[in-house]
Protein backbone atom coordinates (compact mmCIF):
# COMPACT_ATOMS: atom_id res chain seq x y z
CA UNK A 1 0.00 0.00 0.00
CA UNK A 2 1.14 3.54 -0.70
CA UNK A 3 -0.14 6.87 0.53
CA UNK A 4 -2.27 8.70 -1.98
CA UNK A 5 -0.57 11.71 -3.58
CA UNK A 6 -1.99 15.00 -2.41
CA UNK A 7 -2.90 18.20 -4.22
CA UNK A 8 -3.69 21.26 -2.12
CA UNK A 9 -6.12 22.48 -4.79
CA UNK A 10 -8.44 19.56 -4.07
CA UNK A 11 -9.98 19.67 -0.57
CA UNK A 12 -10.21 16.26 1.06
CA UNK A 13 -12.67 17.53 3.65
CA UNK A 14 -15.48 19.57 2.04
CA UNK A 15 -17.80 21.84 4.07
CA UNK A 16 -19.90 20.17 6.72
CA UNK A 17 -23.14 21.00 4.91
CA UNK A 18 -21.88 19.29 1.75
CA UNK A 19 -20.94 16.16 3.72
CA UNK A 20 -24.35 16.11 5.42
CA UNK A 21 -26.05 16.34 2.01
CA UNK A 22 -24.03 13.36 0.78
CA UNK A 23 -25.06 11.30 3.82
CA UNK A 24 -28.76 12.20 3.38
CA UNK A 25 -28.72 11.49 -0.36
CA UNK A 26 -26.86 8.20 0.13
CA UNK A 27 -29.35 7.14 2.81
CA UNK A 28 -32.37 7.98 0.65
CA UNK A 29 -30.74 6.30 -2.32
CA UNK A 30 -30.24 3.12 -0.35
CA UNK A 31 -33.85 3.39 0.90
CA UNK A 32 -35.09 3.31 -2.69
CA UNK A 33 -32.53 0.60 -3.52
CA UNK A 34 -33.93 -1.75 -0.84
CA UNK A 35 -37.53 -0.81 -1.72
CA UNK A 36 -36.96 -1.87 -5.33
CA UNK A 37 -34.63 -4.78 -4.55
CA UNK A 38 -37.23 -6.53 -2.39
CA UNK A 39 -40.28 -5.48 -4.37
CA UNK A 40 -40.37 -8.72 -6.34
CA UNK A 41 -40.19 -10.80 -3.16
CA UNK A 42 -43.07 -8.78 -1.70
CA UNK A 43 -45.31 -9.26 -4.76
CA UNK A 44 -43.93 -12.64 -5.86
CA UNK A 45 -47.04 -14.72 -5.26
CA UNK A 46 -49.55 -12.12 -6.48
CA UNK A 47 -47.61 -11.23 -9.63
CA UNK A 48 -46.62 -14.78 -10.59
CA UNK A 49 -50.16 -16.03 -9.95
CA UNK A 50 -51.31 -13.53 -12.57
CA UNK A 51 -48.59 -13.93 -15.19
CA UNK A 52 -48.48 -17.74 -14.82
CA UNK A 53 -52.25 -18.17 -14.74
CA UNK A 54 -52.26 -20.49 -17.75
CA UNK A 55 -49.53 -22.77 -16.37
CA UNK A 56 -51.03 -23.17 -12.88
CA UNK A 57 -54.68 -23.44 -13.89
CA UNK A 58 -56.27 -26.60 -12.46
CA UNK A 59 -53.22 -27.56 -10.37
CA UNK A 60 -53.65 -28.55 -6.69
CA UNK A 61 -52.57 -25.90 -4.12
CA UNK A 62 -49.39 -27.74 -3.09
CA UNK A 63 -48.27 -28.02 -6.72
CA UNK A 64 -49.06 -24.33 -7.29
CA UNK A 65 -46.95 -23.36 -4.28
CA UNK A 66 -44.07 -25.48 -5.56
CA UNK A 67 -44.26 -23.93 -9.05
CA UNK A 68 -44.45 -20.39 -7.70
CA UNK A 69 -41.48 -21.03 -5.39
CA UNK A 70 -39.39 -22.51 -8.22
CA UNK A 71 -40.20 -19.56 -10.52
CA UNK A 72 -39.47 -17.14 -7.68
CA UNK A 73 -36.03 -18.66 -7.09
CA UNK A 74 -35.30 -18.42 -10.84
CA UNK A 75 -36.44 -14.81 -11.22
CA UNK A 76 -35.18 -13.46 -7.88
CA UNK A 77 -32.41 -15.63 -6.46
CA UNK A 78 -30.85 -16.33 -9.86
CA UNK A 79 -31.73 -13.75 -12.55
CA UNK A 80 -31.95 -10.65 -10.36
CA UNK A 81 -28.89 -11.55 -8.30
CA UNK A 82 -26.93 -12.38 -11.47
CA UNK A 83 -27.81 -8.89 -12.66
CA UNK A 84 -26.47 -7.62 -9.34
CA UNK A 85 -23.26 -9.58 -9.88
CA UNK A 86 -22.66 -8.25 -13.39
CA UNK A 87 -23.74 -4.74 -12.42
CA UNK A 88 -21.50 -4.78 -9.37
CA UNK A 89 -18.48 -5.39 -11.59
CA UNK A 90 -19.42 -2.73 -14.14
CA UNK A 91 -20.44 -0.03 -11.64
CA UNK A 92 -17.51 -0.81 -9.36
CA UNK A 93 -14.97 -0.30 -12.13
CA UNK A 94 -16.74 2.91 -13.21
CA UNK A 95 -16.71 4.17 -9.61
CA UNK A 96 -12.89 4.04 -9.55
CA UNK A 97 -12.41 5.27 -13.12
CA UNK A 98 -15.19 7.83 -13.60
CA UNK A 99 -16.09 8.74 -10.02
CA UNK A 100 -18.51 7.78 -7.28
CA UNK A 101 -21.18 10.31 -8.29
CA UNK A 102 -21.48 9.13 -11.90
CA UNK A 103 -22.33 5.65 -10.62
CA UNK A 104 -24.99 7.02 -8.26
CA UNK A 105 -26.71 8.70 -11.21
CA UNK A 106 -26.32 5.89 -13.76
CA UNK A 107 -27.37 3.02 -11.53
CA UNK A 108 -30.54 4.63 -10.21
CA UNK A 109 -31.63 5.58 -13.74
CA UNK A 110 -31.19 1.96 -14.93
CA UNK A 111 -33.20 0.29 -12.18
CA UNK A 112 -35.91 2.95 -12.15
CA UNK A 113 -36.64 2.45 -15.87
CA UNK A 114 -36.57 -1.34 -15.44
CA UNK A 115 -39.17 -1.18 -12.65
CA UNK A 116 -41.45 1.10 -14.65
CA UNK A 117 -41.34 -1.37 -17.55
CA UNK A 118 -41.91 -4.25 -15.12
CA UNK A 119 -45.35 -2.84 -14.37
CA UNK A 120 -46.34 -3.42 -18.01
CA UNK A 121 -45.31 -7.07 -18.53
CA UNK A 122 -47.94 -8.99 -20.50
CA UNK A 123 -48.34 -11.85 -22.96
CA UNK A 124 -47.99 -10.38 -26.44
CA UNK A 125 -50.35 -11.19 -29.31
CA UNK A 126 -48.15 -12.83 -32.02
CA UNK A 127 -50.15 -11.07 -34.75
CA UNK A 128 -50.11 -7.65 -33.07
CA UNK A 129 -47.68 -4.73 -33.50
CA UNK A 130 -45.37 -6.15 -30.82
CA UNK A 131 -45.44 -9.65 -32.26
CA UNK A 132 -41.72 -9.41 -33.08
CA UNK A 133 -41.00 -9.91 -29.36
CA UNK A 134 -41.80 -13.60 -29.80
CA UNK A 135 -38.85 -13.89 -32.18
CA UNK A 136 -36.46 -12.86 -29.40
CA UNK A 137 -38.14 -14.89 -26.68
CA UNK A 138 -39.92 -11.99 -25.02
CA UNK A 139 -43.45 -12.70 -26.13
CA UNK A 140 -44.52 -14.05 -22.75
CA UNK A 141 -45.00 -12.02 -19.58
CA UNK A 142 -42.82 -14.44 -17.59
CA UNK A 143 -39.84 -13.98 -19.94
CA UNK A 144 -40.27 -10.20 -19.89
CA UNK A 145 -40.37 -10.38 -16.10
CA UNK A 146 -37.11 -12.33 -16.07
CA UNK A 147 -35.27 -9.89 -18.35
CA UNK A 148 -36.42 -6.88 -16.37
CA UNK A 149 -35.43 -8.46 -13.04
CA UNK A 150 -31.94 -8.96 -14.49
CA UNK A 151 -31.79 -5.33 -15.71
CA UNK A 152 -33.16 -4.03 -12.39
CA UNK A 153 -30.53 -6.06 -10.56
CA UNK A 154 -27.84 -4.65 -12.84
CA UNK A 155 -28.93 -1.10 -11.98
CA UNK A 156 -29.41 -1.74 -8.28
CA UNK A 157 -25.86 -3.06 -8.02
CA UNK A 158 -24.24 0.37 -8.02
CA UNK A 159 -26.22 2.17 -5.35
CA UNK A 160 -24.90 0.85 -2.04
CA UNK A 161 -21.21 0.47 -2.90
CA UNK A 162 -20.84 3.91 -4.47
CA UNK A 163 -22.83 5.58 -1.68
CA UNK A 164 -20.91 3.92 1.16
CA UNK A 165 -17.58 4.60 -0.57
CA UNK A 166 -18.42 8.27 -1.03
CA UNK A 167 -19.57 8.67 2.58
CA UNK A 168 -16.55 6.77 3.93
CA UNK A 169 -14.13 9.01 2.05
CA UNK A 170 -15.81 12.28 3.05
CA UNK A 171 -16.43 11.62 6.77
CA UNK A 172 -13.68 11.65 9.40
CA UNK A 173 -12.28 8.29 10.45
CA UNK A 174 -13.71 8.74 13.97
CA UNK A 175 -17.29 9.18 12.70
CA UNK A 176 -17.10 7.06 9.56
CA UNK A 177 -18.72 4.00 11.14
CA UNK A 178 -21.63 6.00 12.53
CA UNK A 179 -22.25 7.75 9.20
CA UNK A 180 -22.33 4.52 7.16
CA UNK A 181 -24.49 2.89 9.84
CA UNK A 182 -27.00 5.71 9.51
CA UNK A 183 -27.07 5.32 5.73
CA UNK A 184 -27.75 1.59 5.92
CA UNK A 185 -30.27 1.85 8.77
CA UNK A 186 -32.39 4.37 6.84
CA UNK A 187 -32.00 2.35 3.66
CA UNK A 188 -33.15 -0.91 5.17
CA UNK A 189 -36.43 0.72 6.21
CA UNK A 190 -37.18 0.75 2.48
CA UNK A 191 -38.27 -2.87 2.92
CA UNK A 192 -40.83 -1.84 5.54
CA UNK A 193 -42.11 0.93 3.27
CA UNK A 194 -42.28 -1.57 0.42
CA UNK A 195 -44.37 -3.97 2.50
CA UNK A 196 -46.97 -1.36 3.43
CA UNK A 197 -47.06 -0.08 -0.15
CA UNK A 198 -47.89 -3.54 -1.47
CA UNK A 199 -50.69 -3.88 1.08
CA UNK A 200 -52.58 -0.94 -0.43
CA UNK A 201 -51.83 -1.07 -4.16
CA UNK A 202 -51.61 -3.75 -6.83
CA UNK A 203 -48.25 -5.26 -7.72
CA UNK A 204 -48.12 -3.31 -11.00
CA UNK A 205 -48.71 0.02 -9.25
CA UNK A 206 -46.05 -0.91 -6.68
CA UNK A 207 -43.47 -1.26 -9.46
CA UNK A 208 -44.51 2.15 -10.85
CA UNK A 209 -44.06 3.71 -7.40
CA UNK A 210 -40.62 2.15 -7.06
CA UNK A 211 -39.54 3.46 -10.45
CA UNK A 212 -40.86 6.96 -9.75
CA UNK A 213 -39.11 7.11 -6.36
CA UNK A 214 -35.83 6.37 -8.11
CA UNK A 215 -36.31 9.05 -10.74
CA UNK A 216 -37.23 11.59 -8.06
CA UNK A 217 -33.87 10.92 -6.38
CA UNK A 218 -32.00 12.10 -9.46
CA UNK A 219 -33.04 15.69 -8.73
CA UNK A 220 -31.79 15.41 -5.12
CA UNK A 221 -28.35 14.36 -6.29
CA UNK A 222 -27.62 17.63 -8.06
CA UNK A 223 -25.00 19.42 -6.00
CA UNK A 224 -23.53 16.34 -4.33
CA UNK A 225 -19.74 16.72 -4.07
CA UNK A 226 -17.25 14.16 -5.34
CA UNK A 227 -14.74 12.49 -3.04
CA UNK A 228 -11.50 14.46 -2.69
CA UNK A 229 -9.54 11.21 -2.38
CA UNK A 230 -10.89 10.02 -5.73
CA UNK A 231 -10.15 13.36 -7.39
CA UNK A 232 -6.55 13.14 -6.14
CA UNK A 233 -6.04 9.71 -7.67
CA UNK A 234 -7.70 10.82 -10.92
CA UNK A 235 -5.61 13.96 -11.27
CA UNK A 236 -2.36 12.15 -10.51
CA UNK A 237 -3.26 9.26 -12.85
CA UNK A 238 -2.70 6.67 -10.13
CA UNK A 239 -2.20 3.24 -11.67
CA UNK A 240 -4.72 0.43 -11.29
CA UNK A 241 -7.88 2.49 -10.82
CA UNK A 242 -10.80 0.07 -11.17
CA UNK A 243 -8.54 -2.83 -12.24
CA UNK A 244 -10.80 -5.60 -10.96
CA UNK A 245 -8.19 -8.31 -11.51
CA UNK A 246 -5.95 -6.63 -8.92
CA UNK A 247 -8.35 -7.81 -6.22
CA UNK A 248 -7.13 -11.35 -6.97
CA UNK A 249 -3.40 -10.68 -6.80
CA UNK A 250 -1.24 -10.81 -4.74
CA UNK A 251 -2.49 -13.60 -2.49
CA UNK A 252 -2.81 -11.31 0.54
CA UNK A 253 -5.22 -9.03 -1.31
CA UNK A 254 -7.22 -12.00 -2.60
CA UNK A 255 -7.53 -13.31 0.96
CA UNK A 256 -8.69 -9.90 2.15
CA UNK A 257 -11.32 -9.72 -0.61
CA UNK A 258 -12.52 -13.31 -0.17
CA UNK A 259 -12.92 -12.87 3.59
CA UNK A 260 -14.78 -9.59 3.06
CA UNK A 261 -17.32 -11.34 0.84
CA UNK A 262 -17.79 -14.48 2.94
CA UNK A 263 -18.55 -12.68 6.22
CA UNK A 264 -21.92 -11.46 4.90
CA UNK A 265 -23.21 -14.56 3.07
CA UNK A 266 -25.41 -15.59 6.07
CA UNK A 267 -27.32 -12.30 5.82
CA UNK A 268 -28.59 -13.12 2.35
CA UNK A 269 -29.19 -16.75 3.18
CA UNK A 270 -31.49 -15.61 6.00
CA UNK A 271 -33.31 -13.12 3.76
CA UNK A 272 -33.12 -14.99 0.46
CA UNK A 273 -34.19 -18.44 1.68
CA UNK A 274 -35.38 -18.63 5.29
CA UNK A 275 -37.57 -15.52 5.07
CA UNK A 276 -38.63 -15.31 1.42
CA UNK A 277 -39.66 -18.97 1.28
CA UNK A 278 -40.99 -19.39 4.81
CA UNK A 279 -44.37 -20.39 3.35
CA UNK A 280 -42.67 -23.58 2.10
CA UNK A 281 -40.37 -24.26 5.06
CA UNK A 282 -42.65 -23.65 8.05
CA UNK A 283 -45.49 -26.06 7.08
CA UNK A 284 -42.84 -28.74 6.56
CA UNK A 285 -41.62 -28.06 10.11
CA UNK A 286 -45.11 -28.73 11.44
CA UNK A 287 -46.71 -25.28 11.56
CA UNK A 288 -50.45 -25.68 11.00
CA UNK A 289 -51.47 -24.92 7.41
CA UNK A 290 -54.00 -22.31 8.56
CA UNK A 291 -51.13 -20.45 10.25
CA UNK A 292 -48.83 -20.57 7.23
CA UNK A 293 -46.81 -17.31 7.32
CA UNK A 294 -46.89 -14.64 4.64
CA UNK A 295 -43.48 -14.11 2.96
CA UNK A 296 -44.24 -10.41 2.54
CA UNK A 297 -45.02 -9.94 6.23
CA UNK A 298 -41.99 -12.04 7.17
CA UNK A 299 -39.79 -9.75 5.05
CA UNK A 300 -41.21 -6.71 6.83
CA UNK A 301 -40.49 -8.12 10.30
CA UNK A 302 -37.07 -9.33 9.24
CA UNK A 303 -36.12 -5.89 7.96
CA UNK A 304 -37.38 -4.15 11.07
CA UNK A 305 -34.94 -6.36 12.93
CA UNK A 306 -32.22 -5.72 10.34
CA UNK A 307 -32.59 -1.95 10.74
CA UNK A 308 -32.18 -2.24 14.52
CA UNK A 309 -29.26 -4.63 14.08
CA UNK A 310 -27.54 -2.30 11.64
CA UNK A 311 -27.70 0.55 14.13
CA UNK A 312 -26.51 -1.49 17.10
CA UNK A 313 -23.78 -3.36 15.20
CA UNK A 314 -22.39 -0.04 13.99
CA UNK A 315 -22.54 1.43 17.49
CA UNK A 316 -20.96 -1.75 18.89
CA UNK A 317 -18.04 -1.48 16.47
CA UNK A 318 -17.47 2.12 17.60
CA UNK A 319 -17.72 1.17 21.28
CA UNK A 320 -15.50 -1.90 20.90
CA UNK A 321 -13.18 0.05 18.59
CA UNK A 322 -13.15 -3.04 16.41
CA UNK A 323 -15.04 -4.03 13.27
CA UNK A 324 -14.01 -7.69 13.59
CA UNK A 325 -15.25 -8.21 17.14
CA UNK A 326 -18.60 -6.56 16.39
CA UNK A 327 -19.12 -8.73 13.30
CA UNK A 328 -18.16 -11.88 15.24
CA UNK A 329 -20.67 -10.99 17.97
CA UNK A 330 -23.52 -10.62 15.48
CA UNK A 331 -22.56 -13.82 13.68
CA UNK A 332 -22.92 -15.70 16.97
CA UNK A 333 -26.35 -14.08 17.40
CA UNK A 334 -27.23 -15.18 13.85
CA UNK A 335 -26.47 -18.80 14.76
CA UNK A 336 -28.82 -18.43 17.74
CA UNK A 337 -31.50 -16.88 15.51
CA UNK A 338 -31.28 -19.69 12.94
CA UNK A 339 -31.57 -22.30 15.71
CA UNK A 340 -34.68 -20.55 17.01
CA UNK A 341 -36.08 -20.44 13.46
CA UNK A 342 -35.99 -24.24 13.21
CA UNK A 343 -37.32 -24.83 16.74
CA UNK A 344 -39.44 -22.09 18.29
CA UNK A 345 -40.51 -20.66 14.91
CA UNK A 346 -42.77 -23.63 14.13
CA UNK A 347 -44.84 -23.35 17.33
CA UNK A 348 -47.20 -20.65 16.08
CA UNK A 349 -47.44 -17.85 13.54
CA UNK A 350 -46.81 -15.24 16.24
CA UNK A 351 -43.74 -17.09 17.44
CA UNK A 352 -42.50 -17.34 13.87
CA UNK A 353 -42.71 -13.58 13.22
CA UNK A 354 -41.01 -12.86 16.54
CA UNK A 355 -38.18 -15.26 15.66
CA UNK A 356 -37.84 -13.75 12.19
CA UNK A 357 -37.54 -10.27 13.70
CA UNK A 358 -34.83 -11.46 16.09
CA UNK A 359 -32.98 -13.33 13.32
CA UNK A 360 -33.12 -10.18 11.20
CA UNK A 361 -31.66 -8.21 14.10
CA UNK A 362 -28.93 -10.83 14.61
CA UNK A 363 -27.94 -10.79 10.94
CA UNK A 364 -28.17 -6.99 10.85
CA UNK A 365 -24.49 -6.30 10.34
CA UNK A 366 -24.89 -5.38 6.67
CA UNK A 367 -23.90 -1.74 7.27
CA UNK A 368 -20.82 -2.91 9.12
CA UNK A 369 -19.96 -5.27 6.28
CA UNK A 370 -20.38 -2.50 3.68
CA UNK A 371 -18.14 -0.21 5.74
CA UNK A 372 -15.49 -2.92 6.06
CA UNK A 373 -15.60 -3.53 2.30
CA UNK A 374 -14.72 0.14 1.74
CA UNK A 375 -12.09 0.29 4.48
CA UNK A 376 -10.16 -2.81 3.44
CA UNK A 377 -8.88 -1.39 0.13
CA UNK A 378 -7.04 1.63 -1.23
CA UNK A 379 -8.66 4.54 -3.06
CA UNK A 380 -7.74 3.20 -6.52
CA UNK A 381 -9.67 -0.05 -5.84
CA UNK A 382 -12.10 1.04 -3.12
CA UNK A 383 -15.10 1.68 -5.37
CA UNK A 384 -14.57 -1.61 -7.19
CA UNK A 385 -14.27 -3.62 -3.97
CA UNK A 386 -17.07 -1.85 -2.10
CA UNK A 387 -19.47 -2.27 -5.04
CA UNK A 388 -18.63 -5.80 -6.14
CA UNK A 389 -18.43 -7.35 -2.65
CA UNK A 390 -22.07 -6.60 -1.61
CA UNK A 391 -23.33 -7.83 -4.97
CA UNK A 392 -21.36 -11.05 -4.84
CA UNK A 393 -22.94 -11.55 -1.43
CA UNK A 394 -26.38 -10.87 -2.89
CA UNK A 395 -25.59 -13.29 -5.72
CA UNK A 396 -24.83 -15.93 -3.10
CA UNK A 397 -28.62 -16.13 -2.73
CA UNK A 398 -28.53 -17.85 -6.14
CA UNK A 399 -26.38 -20.77 -5.03
CA UNK A 400 -27.84 -21.00 -1.51
CA UNK A 401 -31.38 -20.83 -2.93
CA UNK A 402 -30.55 -23.28 -5.71
CA UNK A 403 -28.90 -25.68 -3.27
CA UNK A 404 -31.94 -25.42 -1.00
CA UNK A 405 -34.27 -26.29 -3.90
CA UNK A 406 -32.11 -29.22 -5.04
CA UNK A 407 -31.72 -30.66 -1.55
CA UNK A 408 -35.40 -30.08 -0.84
CA UNK A 409 -36.40 -32.14 -3.89
CA UNK A 410 -33.92 -34.87 -2.99
CA UNK A 411 -34.85 -35.06 0.68
CA UNK A 412 -38.53 -34.20 0.14
CA UNK A 413 -38.11 -31.83 3.10
CA UNK A 414 -37.66 -28.05 2.60
CA UNK A 415 -36.71 -27.47 6.24
CA UNK A 416 -34.00 -30.14 6.34
CA UNK A 417 -32.55 -28.72 3.13
CA UNK A 418 -32.50 -25.21 4.62
CA UNK A 419 -30.81 -26.50 7.78
CA UNK A 420 -28.06 -28.18 5.74
CA UNK A 421 -27.37 -24.95 3.84
CA UNK A 422 -27.21 -23.06 7.16
CA UNK A 423 -24.62 -25.51 8.46
CA UNK A 424 -22.49 -24.73 5.37
CA UNK A 425 -22.67 -20.93 5.30
CA UNK A 426 -22.28 -20.07 8.99
CA UNK A 427 -18.87 -21.71 9.65
CA UNK A 428 -17.49 -20.22 6.41
CA UNK A 429 -18.55 -16.73 7.48
CA UNK A 430 -17.15 -17.07 10.99
CA UNK A 431 -13.78 -18.34 9.74
CA UNK A 432 -13.65 -15.47 7.22
CA UNK A 433 -14.05 -12.92 10.02
CA UNK A 434 -10.78 -14.15 11.48
CA UNK A 435 -9.04 -13.39 8.18
CA UNK A 436 -10.10 -9.73 8.01
CA UNK A 437 -7.68 -6.87 8.56
CA UNK A 438 -8.89 -4.72 11.47
CA UNK A 439 -9.96 -1.44 9.88
CA UNK A 440 -11.54 0.55 12.70
CA UNK A 441 -10.16 4.11 12.71
CA UNK A 442 -7.72 3.49 9.85
CA UNK A 443 -6.91 6.21 7.34
CA UNK A 444 -8.38 5.72 3.87
CA UNK A 445 -5.77 7.99 2.28
CA UNK A 446 -3.80 5.24 0.55
CA UNK A 447 -3.66 3.34 -2.73
CA UNK A 448 -3.09 -0.34 -3.44
CA UNK A 449 0.39 -0.96 -4.84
Amino acid sequence: MTSAPSDPKIPKTPPRRAVLLVIVVAALGYFVDIFDLLLFALVRKASLTEVMAAQIAGKPPEEVDRMLAASGVWLDNILQTTGLLVGGLVWGILADRRGRISVLFGSILAYSIANLLNAAVTDVDPSGPLGFLHAVGLGSAVNQYGLLRFVAGFGLAGELGAGITLVSELVSRERRGLATTGVAAVGILGAVAGYFTTQFVSWRVAFVIGGCLGLALLALRIGVVESGLFLQTEQKHVRGRGAFWRLFWPAERLRRYTCTVLIAVPIWFVVGTLVKYCDRIMPDLGLAIEEKPSPAKAIMWCYIGLAAGDILSGVASQWMRSRKRAIALFQVLTVVGICLYFTVGARSQSAFYAVVCFTGFASGYWALFATVAAEQFGTNLRGTAATTAPNIVRWSAAWTGGLWLALGDQLASPWRAAAIVAVIVMPLAMLATLGLRESYGTSLDFNED
